[in-house]
């Protein structure tokens, strides 16, 4: 999924902007830091999350206990999942880059720890404003 694959799902994306962010894969392709990714992944608000729950969107609750929702084959939407900020990107929200480096901190598998290198490697570039 390309930086114009995921403006596109979010064009249609049918919830406030206000109540979701993107983290992880989605947010990198908007950075720029990869091309693309294989889903999207967000995070979303205690409010965002009653209302997914009380259109019928299924959910697990994680370790944290808050929800894991599989909106569809494309999204999934984490609860209150944020580390960080909230910084905008082609107009949408997205989780901040120290953000971003935190969660994959904490997530810690070895593709997460590969992410992180990419992170780095794409803030020492001499054009690089974030």
């Amino acid at each position: 999924m390309t930086r114009c694959d995921i403006i596109k799902y979010l064009n249609l994306f049918p919830y406030n902007k206000h109540d979701y962010w993107l983290i992880t894969g989605a947010a990198m392709v908007l950075y720029g830091i990869r091309d693309e990714t294989s889903d999207i992944d967000m995070g979303c608000t205690t409010s965002m999350a009653d209302q997914l729950a009380a259109a019928g969107y299924a959910y697990r609750i994680t370790e944290s206990g808050n929800r894991w929702f599989k909106y569809n084959e494309q999204i999934e939407i984490f609860e209150n999942w944020i580390n960080d900020a909230v910084t905008e990107i082609n107009g949408l929200p997205v989780i901040t880059i120290q953000g971003l480096i935190e969660m994959k901190q904490e997530l810690g598998r070895e593709k997460d720890l590969n992410d992180i290198g990419l992170i780095q490697d794409f803030l020492m570039q001499p054009d690089t404003n974030f």
